[in-house]
């Protein structure tokens, strides 16, 4: 498919504020405050659009397709997929549009009135390679939230693998690194075959961890901080005694535009929030040729990075309305629509320089799109991933992001952890209990809690 139509699929940025009598595009206040959710998708942008990806290549490793093994290794490279050519499954594209707006619309619920960043394509990498270990009803609970449905597993690893050959071409103006890995509890054992597909199909890095060890956090922390060149430091605050298995997904964007701004041309000028305050903020100013689109109740530019492939989109509701209610038309159907109104035209932008930083635990959302069953304790099967009487299941998807936005261009950042629990992590341990002198007891109401019976046992005769 074409780049600028999978470019149109997979990149939002809007603002809201007024248009002047000359015709230039002045932000409001309330723009500055809802930035971050217009960019929500410019990291997802990068991946659909943007040119430089490194990740490492290594070959295949035999590993049985059935069965368990050990993760006694401490660190195995990823492999890269086979038998990617070709382009890009459509209907990858079109969930990954569906499932970020969607999801979009249920972290700016949680967060109303608040800057809203997140990156879907760094959400979607993480839940693909956790999808891969899913089974049954949850699987399906996945499939639905993800809107992947009618895709079978390897299909949809194929369309990812395709995905990352694509997104080779270079572009010296923009930078992209995409980092996949799995974190495992040592003496744990994992399906060898949901381990070798999330390494061939997503590249990921797998390494075995000793989570008992207070650093182990650390030693996860700096793998993200180096995969985002420090722009988010740590996504593991703690190892709970349950936690078998953390699925991190990191996304690094740099993007030059194409024609930067002139420092010198920016100015500060009056920003009014959605309350009314008014705030004096850096604008940055630029005249040329854009592709712009202006519908009923919004305007809308398209300013490029580097050869064009990646661009900004900014939405901006008119006077007369509110991002709010832009919102409640951001579907991926219209979007789709939108995209093919954007037409060349001469203009000047107003747009205004900022930093945001955001963090937000997914799971609520993600229930609401309809894989519920994943984060149940009782019902959750991943009997793909680890294998054995205890379940395995979803205790906490977090993320965050960083984005910049400057005369030069766009630096953005992404980090999405799944976190994998069991009712009862199994170690390999054993001991001997030989209860040969006094002991204490007790009875427990474990539904509640409440000690039926205490005592201490001196002599069992």
């Amino acid at each position: 498919m074409r780049f600028d139509s999978y470019i149109r699929t997979a990149i939002d940025f809007y603002l809201n504020g007024s248009r002047n009598k000359k015709g230039r595009i002045r932000m409001s206040r309330h723009c500055l405050t809802q930035a971050g959710r217009g960019l929500a998708l410019v990291v997802a942008l990068a991946l659909a659009g943007c040119s430089s990806i490194t990740h490492s290549n290594v070959s295949n490793s035999n590993q049985p397709s059935n069965g368990n093994a050990a993760m006694e290794t401490e660190t195995t490279k990823p492999t890269d997929a086979a038998s990617t050519e070709g382009t890009i499954d459509s209907r990858l594209v079109s969930a990954n549009t569906a499932f970020g707006f969607k999801l979009f619309a249920e972290v700016a619920k949680q967060d109303a009135g608040k800057n809203v960043f997140i990156s879907p394509a760094s959400v979607g990498l993480a839940l693909a390679m956790t999808y891969n270990g899913a089974v049954g009803e949850t699987s399906l609970g996945m499939e639905r939230a993800l809107e992947i449905q009618g895709m079978h597993h390897d299909e949809l690893n194929r369309a990812y693998a395709q995905l990352r050959q694509a997104l080779e071409s270079a572009d010296p103006k923009v930078e992209l690194n995409i980092a996949n890995s799995l974190w495992a509890r040592k003496g744990v054992i994992f399906n060898p075959a949901f381990i070798e597909r999330d390494k061939q199909f997503y590249g990921a890095e797998v390494t075995a961890l000793d989570f008992g060890d207070p650093g182990a956090p650390a030693t996860i922390n700096s793998w993200v901080s180096e995969k985002t060149k420090g722009k988010i430091r740590h996504i593991v605050d703690q190892i709970d005694a349950q936690s078998i298995l953390f699925l991190i997904n990191a996304i690094y964007f740099k993007g030059k535009w194409s024609i930067e701004f002139d420092k010198a041309k920016t100015k500060e000028d009056t920003f009014t929030a959605a309350a009314g305050q008014q705030k004096r903020v850096p604008m940055m100013n630029q005249a040329g040729k854009y592709n712009y689109y202006e519908g009923k109740e919004f305007q809308a530019v398209s300013i490029p990075y580097g050869d064009g492939r990646a661009s900004l989109y900014v939405f901006l509701p008119a006077a007369n309305s509110s991002l709010d209610a832009f919102q409640k038309n951001l579907t991926a159907a219209n979007w789709d629509t939108w995209m093919k109104q954007f037409t060349q035209s001469d203009g000047s932008i107003a747009v205004p320089r900022f930093k945001v930083e955001y963090e937000v635990g997914l799971n609520d959302a993600l229930k609401a799109l309809g894989m519920g069953i994943a984060f149940d304790a009782n019902r959750a099967d991943f009997s793909g991933i680890v294998q054995g009487s205890e379940r395995a299941y979803i205790s906490r998807v977090k993320h965050k992001t960083f984005a910049e936005v400057n005369e030069e261009g766009t630096e953005a950042a992404a980090v999405t952890s799944v976190e994998m629990r069991t009712t009862s992590a199994r170690l390999q341990r054993t001991f001997q209990m030989i209860v040969n002198r006094p002991f204490f007891c007790a009875i427990r109401d474990n539904r509640t809690g409440t000690l039926l019976f205490v005592g201490s046992i001196t002599d069992p005769q």
